[in-house]
């Protein structure tokens, strides 16, 4: 580990837990105020092209607090999971249904190669990842991917897949197009490569 770097983070010292069951301001704690996560607020997958620019910042929030269903524990459904470090919230993670995804729906990464019915909603989908700024490149990532697991799997998925970008050493990616994960935290969890639309996308899935 270089000097100076902070401590990697072990998945016991971590409470990963469902959004309902995290606050509303734990969660806009970790999505922060700058950069991209705040400006998404995890909808990019959930609003096409056409109608994003409509959709002003204020409602994109409101959108996740609805979806989440943050601070009420028990709700039906909720979009995610959050992760905490010693009571401080550090990390979240979108899992979701495939067809919960509308813009996913649509794009050409995940389905080119593959014969795949997309009106399948017991596949389920990790779409995003944040990790709080102070609490980056610790590991906290590697943890909710595996989370993301049972997470789908006790709510009756029969698969879960992710679509991260290809991470290569010297190539410079920027942290925005790295929220949907890198393949090399997937593979960690033991998700499968099943293709490679692009040079620098891949789908990764576990089958249950």
């Amino acid at each position: 580990m270089m000097p100076g770097m902070a401590q990697p983070i072990s998945d016991d010292q971590l409470a990963i837990v469902p959004a309902d069951e995290a606050s509303w301001h734990d969660l806009q704690t970790i999505f922060g105020t700058t950069d991209y996560p705040s400006m998404c607020q995890c909808q990019r997958f959930k609003i096409t092209g056409s109608q994003w620019g409509s959709v002003p910042l204020a409602e994109r929030a409101e959108r996740l607090r609805e979806q989440t269903g943050c601070g009420n524990a028990g709700a039906t459904s909720t979009s995610g999971l959050v992760a905490y470090l010693d009571d401080e919230p550090v990390g979240w993670c979108a899992i979701e249904p495939r067809t919960f995804y509308p813009r996913l729906l649509r794009a050409r990464v995940p389905w080119t190669g593959r014969q795949e019915d997309r009106t399948d909603d017991s596949v389920w989908a990790v779409t995003c990842f944040v990790t709080r700024k102070g609490f980056r490149l610790r590991g906290i990532t590697y943890a909710l991917a595996r989370a993301t697991i049972g997470f789908a799997r006790d709510r009756g998925a029969r698969a879960v897949e992710g679509y991260p970008m290809i991470t290569r050493p010297g190539v410079e990616i920027t942290w925005g197009e790295l929220h949907v994960g890198s393949r090399d935290v997937f593979a960690d969890a033991g998700f499968v490569e099943v293709s490679r639309p692009t040079p620098r996308r891949a789908v990764m899935r576990i089958d249950f």
